[in-house]
């Protein structure tokens, strides 16, 4: 297959590209990285999916090679393929096919992605690099959405001024794109320079806006926030307002949040219920224990749950950790667990549930202290890294590493912060 990579025939090699992708037998890198510059654009993009295939560090120079491909979707999947070498989701050749097809029809359908990598994850930075140079360049728009898509998986933190002047594009999708991309990377001094796309005329970017900077804590947009929710001519625009106000948490919202425990709209009951959480104002809990009362949705129950515990209130703490052991509200009780083990003085309260007879429980509560443990979390990961369910003892040694990860970058970050 390998010699086949020099048959006079297009078809014979692109085919023998594909093969080796499937073999993964790294002896073919060489061939495959020198098949980067073949002259079929067919034949480039088959060694691209057949390098991605490789996971090898020793392929990344021949895919960074190809993001600067003069075929779109050869750069694109190149592009899908440098990131993927982090997150093992790679472009496969149907994938190819099918982002090719519907390209312009998610254009205006916007939906944002939540991948991104754990904490202390090494990324070569020639990857970020390449990445944040097909950001900028001009040559394929489709190319740089994905890079400022891969940008925020890998929370490349020095790309945040480039992704803020992508942010401000007249190309809509890259907008996006880049506003999803510092949610992500959540570096805060980006949040100010992105207040004025609450006011774009495009209400996507509107609304994306108006996350990003609650997600950024930019307390200077809490204003125009609270008139984007209450002035909203369309339900999306005001819903992505209250969320962009309970990410935010300000006390002076406190009436606003309490107000909207009463909306129609179940996302607006669940956002500021958040909102309320945040705001960490003890005074309402008696309006959270009236509405969870009478609310009949799961989700905004489980938001409750959340606001009245942070609050103070231990009674609803057992219904969220139990939450990790179900099949459909895992997801929406993980981030909240993860918030409230970030309160000073609340790590200790979860650390019974560590003993856990469910194992799915246990996995997920790892990953709880991996983004919200503290120095006291090391023992527990430590007694489940011997753990006799074996995914539960693999994810105890992946956020012991991702904890250490976090505070060595927080004990630096506060060493450079001081005086």
């Amino acid at each position: 297959m390998i010699e086949e990579l020099k048959s006079p025939n297009a078809n014979t090699r692109a085919k023998a590209a594909r093969e080796l992708g499937k073999a993964e037998d790294v002896s073919a890198l060489p061939a495959l990285a020198a098949a980067v510059s073949d002259p079929s654009d067919k034949v480039r993009r088959e060694v691209v999916l057949a390098l991605a295939q490789m996971h090898q560090p020793e392929a990344l120079d021949a895919l960074i090679k190809a993001t600067r491909d003069n075929n779109e979707e050869v750069s694109v999947l190149a592009v899908q393929s440098l990131v993927g070498h982090y997150t093992g989701n790679v472009p496969t050749a149907g994938f190819s096919g099918f982002l090719k097809k519907n390209w312009q029809r998610a254009k205006g359908h916007f939906n944002p992605d939540t991948t991104r990598i754990d904490p202390g994850f090494y990324v070569d930075p020639k990857v970020i690099e390449t990445l944040d140079s097909t950001l900028k360049s001009t040559s394929s728009i489709r190319a740089s959405c994905e890079a400022a898509k891969g940008l925020g998986i890998l929370t490349a933190r020095s790309t945040v001024p480039d992704l803020v002047a992508a942010a401000h594009s007249s190309d809509e999708t890259l907008s996006l794109e880049s506003l999803n991309a510092l949610s992500k990377i959540k570096d805060r001094s980006a949040g100010p320079q992105l207040v004025d796309l609450l006011d774009s005329p495009n209400k996507e970017i509107k609304q994306q806006a108006s996350v990003t900077v609650g997600i950024l804590r930019t307390s200077q947009a809490a204003p125009k926030l609270q008139s984007l929710y209450e002035n909203a001519t369309d339900p999306k625009t005001g819903e992505k307002a209250m969320e962009g106000l309970a990410y935010l948490g300000d006390k002076s919202s406190i009436p606003v949040f309490t107000k909207a425990l009463g909306s129609i709209d179940k996302d607006v009951r669940t956002a500021a219920a958040e909102g309320l959480a945040r705001a960490l104002d003890p005074k309402v809990l008696p309006d959270l224990e009236k509405a969870y009362a009478i609310e009949k949705d799961a989700d905004v129950r489980l938001a409750l749950e959340f606001a009245m515990t942070a609050l103070g209130k231990p009674d609803y703490l057992n219904d969220l950790v139990n939450e990790l052991s179900s099949r459909t509200h895992w997801d929406v009780a993980q981030p909240y667990l993860i918030e409230l083990a970030r309160i000073p003085g609340f790590l200790p309260k979860l650390y019974p549930y560590f003993q856990s007879s469910n194992a799915d429980g246990r996995k997920r509560l790892c990953t709880v202290l991996m983004f919200g443990g503290d120095q006291t979390s090391l023992d527990q990961l430590d007694r489940l890294s011997h753990d006799p369910n074996s995914d539960v003892a693999a994810q105890a040694l992946q956020a012991k590493s991702g904890l250490r990860a976090r505070l060595r970058a927080a004990g630096a970050t506060s060493a450079a912060d001081s005086p």
